[in-house]
Formats: structure tokens, sequence, C-alpha cells
């Protein structure tokens, strides 16, 4: 079969075809050596001596046919990559060499110029350009404002609820980091005795923004969890009680009563 190959009369341009291919994109020595053995292998024939005609194998010649077709199609695919690089590279330096020469002949100048003309033309004003984004942009916004009116028409009764709702669980929640920052300041200044006075709950409401109720409310817990008289303090607390005042005083204590 290989004999048959060599000795068919395509065979020459068969081997022209592989030798093509295989010259896209080989080094300058090795498409010339390529060029060398594609000449020598169309001049030189077969060595096999076995010549074969065309049409006494019609398997044979249409084998041969495609495979040239093929090989011409495979080489063309393989230069289109090859050949748009270097039209690029090209007309790179072709662009390169008229900076460096800092000028350009009338003709090229008299283009450009053409094609700047054409270009104003063909692109819109930008007086109308801006007027057409504004009234875009206009007719947006009306678009949006009529959404959110009847969305707070069709759900305003909802958002009433949810709203009600979550002010509900804000007052049941913990107070503010900041309240809290500023009622416990206080109390450290007053830790010995931590009952604010009317004045102090005032000025204490003032600075946290909370109603005078949540603020005593707050002491109450405050020291029902971490704060205990000491024994120097209710001695004495008794002892003005019982024996200094005859007026009967009660003092009410969160924890219990002391007085007669």
């Amino acid at each position: 079969m290989k004999a048959q190959i060599a000795g068919h009369p395509s065979y020459p341009s068969l081997l022209s075809a592989y030798i093509e291919c295989r010259k896209v994109g080989a080094p300058p020595e090795v498409a010339t050596l390529l060029e060398e053995i594609g000449r020598e292998g169309r001049g030189g024939g077969s060595s096999s001596g076995a010549a074969v005609e065309i049409g006494l194998d019609p398997e044979l010649d249409e084998f041969m046919e495609a495979y040239c077709r093929v090989l011409v199609r495979y080489k063309e695919e393989l230069s289109r990559p090859f050949d748009e690089a270097a039209s690029f590279l090209s007309s790179i330096q072709t662009q390169l060499s008229n900076l460096c020469s800092g000028g350009s002949s009338p003709a090229a100048t008299a283009t450009h110029s053409d094609e700047m003309v054409g270009s104003s033309e063909d692109e819109p004003c930008s007086g109308d350009a801006d007027a057409a984004d504004f009234g875009q942009e206009h007719s947006s916004r009306l678009a949006d404002h009529e959404l959110k009116e009847m969305l707070l028409k069709k759900y305003s009764g909802c958002l009433s609820r949810l709203r009600s709702e979550f002010l509900k669980k804000r007052k049941k929640g913990k107070l503010p980091k900041d309240a809290r920052s500023a009622l416990m300041d206080w109390w450290n200044t007053h830790y010995r005795w931590p009952y604010p006075t009317e004045e102090d709950k005032v000025r204490l409401a003032a600075m946290t923004g909370l109603d005078p109720k949540q603020i005593n409310n707050w002491f109450i817990n405050q020291r029902k969890r971490h704060w205990k008289p000491s024994e120097d303090m209710r001695f004495a607390l008794m002892e003005g009680v019982t024996g200094g005042s005859s007026s009967g005083t009660t003092l009410y204590f969160d924890t219990g009563t002391i007085g007669p």
C-alpha cells in the first residue's frame, strides 16, 4: 500500500501539501530545509518504481484526492492566525513609524480630517443627548414616585401595625447602649446609695432620652441584682429610725421595709 501511494501520480501534490503544512510557523532555516525536501520529492519521483496510473484503483484515487484537499484546508487554518498576527504587527509598525517621524502626509491628513467631519455629523449634538437623558431620568423618577404612592396606599395599614409592634418589642427589649452607659456611670458614682432623686431622674432622662419610668425600673432591677447595703449602713438606719426619730418615719427599700 505504501508503494502504491508513493507511485501514484498525485503523490507529489500530497507531499507538497504536507510540506506546506509543516512550513507554517517554522523558523526560517527549517522552512528552507523543508522547501529543499519538497523540490527533491517533486523532481525525483518515486523510488520504488511501482508506478500507478489514475483509474486503475478508483478507491486509491479518491483517497489521494481527499487527502490532498484535507491538507490544503489544514494549511489554510494553520496560516490564518499567523497572517492576522503579521497584519496586526505591520499596522502597529506603520503607526509607530508615523508617530516617530513627527508628521504625516497631506493625503493622510486630509483623510483624517474627513473622518473627523463624518464622525461629527453622525454623532448627535451633546445638547440633544443631555436633554434625552434628562427626560428619561425625569420619567423614571415619576414612575418610582407613582409606584411608591400606590404601595403606601395599598399597604399603609400593614405598615402601621408592623411599626406599632416593632415599637412595643423595642420598649420591652434592652435599653440603648448609650443610655445604659450613662446610667452605669451614675450607678458607679453613687454606689454607696444608688437611689436617684427626682432631679437626678430628670437629668438622666435628658441625657439618655428615656422616660422616668424606664429609669426608675432600671435602678430597681439594678439594685435587686447588684447592690446590698453594708452592715454599718443598716445599723445606722435602724438606729436613726428607732431612737432618733419620733415621727414614725418608714424607709422603703427594694427588698423590704425598715421602720415601725
